[in-house]
């Protein structure tokens, strides 16, 4: 089995988390990872191709073989919903330009592949990342999240059945 680089993706229109490992059989590695923060100041429309641009640039660097992305949870907030899928639209479009085609995951299913609770808390999420990945150091949430995003990747192995 060969190694397969894995960008994972936390979209959000303030903050987008981004997060890059490789996965070798079931030996992790930490790439990089980093928040993409649009202009806060911009119109949305700027925002948003702001926001394509940065994820674009991160996946063109990295080549990763696998893109992973959170996917939306229905919010009581409608805005804030809206918002969020706007900002995943983008970041979507972004991989799908650099011919990468993006697994999506829950975010229970997330929690559940790196805790083992698909209810888990964030700072739990975020000290299984920190422990898997512990050359990642000191994360953001964001950028936590992302990485989890990852990990839930690399544990579910969607790629195997497609490599012969």
């Amino acid at each position: 089995m060969s190694a397969r680089i894995i960008l994972g993706v936390d979209p959000g229109l303030n903050r987008c988390g981004w997060g890059v490992i490789i996965a070798d059989g079931s030996r992790l590695s930490h790439v990089a990872h980093g928040v993409v923060r649009p202009d806060a100041s911009a119109s949305l429309a700027f925002r948003l191709a702001e926001l394509s641009t940065l994820i674009e640039a991160v996946t063109l660097e990295h080549a990763p073989h696998d893109v992973a992305m959170e996917e939306t949870y229905v919010n009581a907030n409608a805005r804030a919903a809206l918002a969020l899928g706007q900002a995943r639209g983008a970041a979507l479009a972004a991989c799908a330009r650099t011919g990468r085609d993006v697994a999506e995951y829950a975010p229970a299913t997330i929690k559940k592949a790196l805790v083992g609770n698909g209810q888990a808390q964030k700072d739990q999420v975020a000290f299984m990342v920190r422990r898997l990945l512990p050359a990642a150091g000191a994360v953001t949430a964001d950028a936590a999240d992302a990485l989890a995003c990852a990990l839930c990747h690399a544990a579910h192995g969607a790629w195997r059945s497609k490599v012969g």
